[in-house]
């Protein structure tokens, strides 16, 4: 075809590549031969160039995650080493899906990545907590080669990797993918070829949605520079929009219509013999390659030759001369977005047509059938809605039905991955896509889908999930009930990377709908944002509201929330009475809520200071969580252990907080880790360790400020208070108590704490009128399981053992 100005302008661009990042974006009308033109460049350098292809048109691949493993896979087989990449990709998947463990099964690329599989085998094959400082271990201790074990060892990214917020650690993914890729093009150079940008950046959603879809594909190019990335696109990319200087880093390279001589000449070499007949398809074509080739599929099937005088009656003309098997075949497999030679068995079966492998090979034979995938296939969008128009609405119906069936069947079979996509998460998600657009899933529905994709380890294809259902809602806007869903899937999703912020704006009110599960849902995710946002009162307030309204799936959350919040801020028979309830209420078999629900009381009975009632509790949720069989929560009560015994057994908290030290540094939880090294410092303090205490209270710190976590921090610095009066530096022990009462007061937490800080000052004969004010308030908002003066005594008891050498 004559694409000569294209393919020059294209082998100019590859030479120039280096140093920025640098776009070649072909830009023409639906059916111009974009796919094609980007398949014959990347077969133009694949002998001189590393390449890959991601295709929008595959709903997988419209996801970060998933296009970053596709990509990952291809140029890995090309002999990229991605050993950052994979260990940091490793650690953003097990914080997004912490009651999985990494496998083989569950982590996309185990068996392309040489530094995940030396992990999982090193540890015979048996599923790891994924964490940077873990994984980086492992790895150390597997390699085999001496620079790649120096060169993991002594990255400063990875090293941090467990000190980023999730949205952080996912930007760094997307950095290492850029930075390994950059390590590994100084012998060969890279191309990256994008088809079909339309179908992440629908036209028609542009604009009114605070996250754009493609952000995460430009903040990845804007990295990709020792390359050439060609983007396929109807319309110019405009990034310059988002920032001015992308227009020096895209070319815009437009494709026309084929000059008259080209189509003559394409038409001829495909057997269309005769003049005149060739010319009316030329002319009716206009210069599109599409009906170009349809019209040589048309030719091998039609029984005699028409005049055309349109494009639109060379699509016609095709229609009408296939054979009717192969047409109703063709009509059936539009509906779906994607298919396979088991989709096409399906659908086959089901309308009584063949379904044979020779039917399936001259199906896929045609012009318009595209590879999707590493198995799959999908029709040209143009020939997609032409045969789409062709069926009745009752028989999409009934072919989404099927198809929702064949990928529930799917999503229920052993997880697998293929070039890098879970198998699983993805069955998930069409299958409800199919369901949707059957008309057959309401709000409850698709939150259940997701809760499932979630299960399977792909929060990418809930995120996907969400952007189907934005989809679905830019042509059916008037679905109150799926908008809602919408909303709650979002922030949702802004909740699993601690974007509080549009958790909150995405629920501005809360209180409609509480009854139904979308509506309650929707106020969790709102409830929680407030809370992380420091809104303590407010998210309280929402938590009391679905509890006491919604009687379905949310409600024993909620409970679990209003009883939470009520025990930090000291109403402590309100909490044990929501606990009481909520045990009641909860199935005997959900061992993990249960477990939960037992160890909150625990910590009540432990802030009530009622020791005997909180080891009671600790050991009871300690085997519902082994019966549970989780994965976090036994090392949480590893700490809690500690923290309970460095107030009653100092001796024994040694040991106790050395194990959850262990534990809580193999998941790298941070927050949790500072509070095994508060315990160890209270221990070490009482037993006039006070050196080693003043090491392990700045551990501690350094951990609970590392995890944000504001009031452990000042629940460590009250207890290093302690250290300061026993070591006869009043001054001190006064600014650490003042200090952490501020904090404590500020985050609205513990007011029994604050209590002691005043009991502290009176049995060190200090005073200080900030701390004795607010250990007032606490005192009126303190609701005691027992009375008010049998909790001071107890408190009072403590103090002095703390004060007292053992």
């Amino acid at each position: 075809m004559d694409r000569e100005p294209i393919l020059a302008a294209f082998a100019h661009e590859l030479e120039q590549t280096g140093g920025a990042p640098h776009v070649f974006n072909v830009v023409g009308v639906g059916g111009i031969g974009k796919s094609r033109l980007l398949r014959e460049l990347k077969d133009r350098c694949h002998k001189t160039h590393r390449t890959a292809v991601i295709d929008l048109q595959v709903p997988a691949m419209r996801q970060q995650e998933d296009a970053l493993a596709v990509i990952r896979v291809e140029l890995g087989r090309q002999g990229v080493k991605f050993d950052r990449f994979d260990i940091a990709y490793a650690v953003l998947w097990q914080r997004l899906h912490p009651h999985l463990r990494l496998s083989r099964s569950d982590l996309p690329f185990v068996s392309e990545s040489e530094a995940l599989t030396q992990i999982l085998d090193s540890t015979s094959g048996v599923p790891v907590f994924g964490t940077g400082v873990g994984l980086v271990r492992l790895v150390e201790k597997a390699a085999t080669g001496v620079r790649r074990r120096r060169q993991i060892k002594v990255d400063d990214t990875l090293r941090g990797l467990d000190d980023l917020t999730n949205a952080e650690l996912a930007d760094a993914v997307t950095y290492l993918f850029a930075e390994d890729l950059r390590a590994a093009s100084d012998d060969q150079a890279y191309a990256i070829f994008v088809d079909a940008y339309e179908a992440l950046v629908p036209s028609q959603a542009r604009s009114g949605r605070a996250a754009a879809p493609d952000v995460w594909l430009r903040d990845l190019i804007a990295q990709l520079d020792r390359g050439l990335v060609v983007v396929g696109s109807r319309e110019p990319l405009g990034w310059e929009t988002h920032d001015p200087g992308w227009a020096e880093a895209v070319r815009v390279c437009r494709m026309d219509g084929l000059p008259m001589h080209a189509r003559l000449e394409l038409l001829a070499e495909c057997g269309i013999t005769n003049v005149p007949e060739r010319q009316a398809i030329a002319i009716a074509s206009q210069g599109l390659p599409f009906y170009l080739h349809l019209a040589v599929d048309t030719q091998t099937t039609a029984r005699r030759s028409t005049t055309v005088v349109s494009s639109e009656e060379i699509l016609q003309r095709f229609l009408q001369h296939v054979g009717s098997d192969e047409i109703r075949t063709l009509e059936l497999l539009s509906i779906a977005r994607v298919f396979d030679f088991e989709i096409f068995q399906t659908l086959a079966d089901a309308f009584d047509l063949p379904r044979h492998r020779m039917a399936w090979e001259s199906l896929t034979a045609y012009s318009f059938v595209y590879p999707a995938g590493a198995h799959g296939r999908r029709l040209h969008q143009l020939m997609r809605a032409a045969l789409h128009q062709r069926l009745s609405q009752a028989t999409i119906h009934d072919v989404q039905i099927l198809l929702q069936k064949v990928w529930d069947a799917r999503a229920e079979q052993k997880q697998s991955t293929e070039d890098g996509i879970a198998t699983s998460a993805r069955a998930v998600r069409e299958a409800a896509f199919c369901g949707l657009y059957a008309g057959t899933l309401d709000g409850d529905d698709l939150l259940a889908y997701a809760d499932r994709a979630l299960a399977y380890g792909g929060k990418q294809a809930v995120d996907g999930l969400l952007q189907d259902l934005q989809g679905y809602l830019d042509a059916h806007p008037d679905q109150d009930d799926l908008v809602s869903t919408a909303q709650c899937l979002e922030a949702e999703s802004a909740l699993v990377l601690g974007d509080a912020a549009t958790a909150i704006s995405l629920t501005p009110e809360v209180g409609q709908n509480l009854t139904e599960t979308v509506g309650a849902r929707l106020a969790i995710a709102g409830a929680h944002g407030r809370r992380i946002g420091g809104r303590t009162t407010d998210a309280l307030h929402i938590f009391n509201a679905v509890w006491n309204t919604h009687h379905g799936p949310v409600r024993h959350r909620a409970g679990f929330c209003v009883a939470d919040l009520d025990m930090w801020q000291g109403r402590f028979r309100d909490a044990f009475s929501t606990t009481e309830r909520l045990l009641t209420e909860a199935p005997e078999s959900d061992f993990l809520l249960r477990g939960d629900i037992v160890r909150l009381q625990h910590l009540g009975h432990r802030f009530a200071l009622d020791f005997d009632a909180a080891q009671e509790t600790l050991e009871l949720a300690s085997l519902l969580y082994e019966r549970a069989g989780t994965i976090v929560e036994p090392a949480n009560i590893a700490t809690n252990r500690a923290e309970l015994l460095a107030w009653t057994d100092p001796t024994r908290a040694l040991d106790a907080a050395a194990h959850a030290i262990e534990v809580q540094t193999e998941l790298s939880a941070q927050h949790e880790l500072g509070k095994a090294y508060t315990a160890l410092a209270i221990a070490q303090t009482r037993l006039s360790l006070h050196d080693q205490a003043a090491l392990s209270f700045r551990a501690a710190a350094h951990a609970l400020e590392r995890a944000r976590y504001r009031s452990g921090r000042a629940r460590a610095e009250l207890f290093r208070s302690f250290l300061h009066a026993r070591m006869g530096d009043i001054p001190s022990a006064k600014a650490s108590a003042r200090w952490a009462v501020t904090e404590l007061v500020a985050a609205e937490v513990y007011p029994t704490l604050i209590v002691m800080a005043q009991q502290l000052l009176n049995a060190i004969s200090a005073t200080d009128d900030q701390i004795t004010a607010a250990s007032h308030r606490a005192i009126q908002q303190i609701q005691p399981m027992s009375s008010l003066a049998e909790l001071q005594r107890r408190g009072e008891t403590l103090v002095k053992a703390l004060l007292e050498a053992e």
